[in-house]
Parts: structure tokens; sequence; C-alpha cells
């Protein structure tokens, strides 16, 4: 079974391009920084893993994916080659997104927290007595 699944920040803003008979077929490229559990010589140590989403997962990525962003991604690995201007082979390994959202709140990535966002909701004081499990 080939499935992957990553946590961690873009790099960069999301490329998508739009191709196919009617360019209507949305592909978004993008680099996770992905951490390493452990450090190098006490420092932070990431692997920087280039994704490709097809599509409605592409679309969104264009809409909502920004540089910064803390995303988990589910999807496959795929990898490839080809020859390069001056003749070398160049191996390449992509993760092919199946799915991806967001791993942070709005409040830790720079934005408004909303209470309503599927978070935990904060009780309501004076509703014990309206419970059926007292």
């Amino acid at each position: 079974m080939n499935k992957v699944l990553l946590i961690g920040r873009l790099t960069r803003e999301p490329e998508v391009r739009y191709g196919g008979e009617n360019k209507d077929k949305a592909v978004a490229r993008y680099t996770l920084a992905v951490e390493r559990r452990f450090k190098k010589d006490g420092d932070d140590t990431a692997d920087f893993i280039n994704c490709t989403a097809f599509g409605k997962g592409a679309e969104f990525a264009e809409k909502y994916l920004h540089k910064g962003n803390k995303i988990a991604v589910i999807g496959r690995i795929q990898t490839g080659s080809y020859t390069n201007k001056d003749g070398i082979k160049v191996y390449t390994t992509d993760v092919i997104v199946d799915e991806h959202e967001f791993a942070d709140s709005k409040g830790a990535s720079g934005g408004t927290p909303d209470p309503n966002d599927g978070g935990i909701n904060p009780v309501v004081d004076g509703i014990d007595e309206e419970l059926p499990f007292n």
C-alpha cells in the first residue's frame, strides 16, 4: 500500500495552473516543510517535500492555502525521472495529494479565531438542569 500522511508548513504560495482541452483542469504544486523528529547538532531540521494536487484539491489550494500555513496532507508517493537540458537524468519524488486540510487554528496562523469553526466551544453556565444525564 502506498499512503503517506504529512504535517508541515507551506514554504511558498501554491503554484496553480490550468490545463486540459478547455483549460478547466487545475493542478496545484507546493512545497511542504516537514520537521524531522530528531535534531541534528541541536538544530531543527526539516525535509522539503513537493506536493501536487489535482482538480478540486488544486482549486482549494489556490483559494485557501498560503505560505506559512500548517496543513495535513494525505496522499501517495510517486517517483519519476526525466532528462534535463544538459542531458543529465534527474530523479523525482512527489506526493500526489488526495486530501489536505488545515492543521492550525485560525488564531495560530494569524487570523481571527472563530468559535464556530469546529473547535471546542466554551461550556455555558446554568445548563446543568437541561442535560439528560445528571
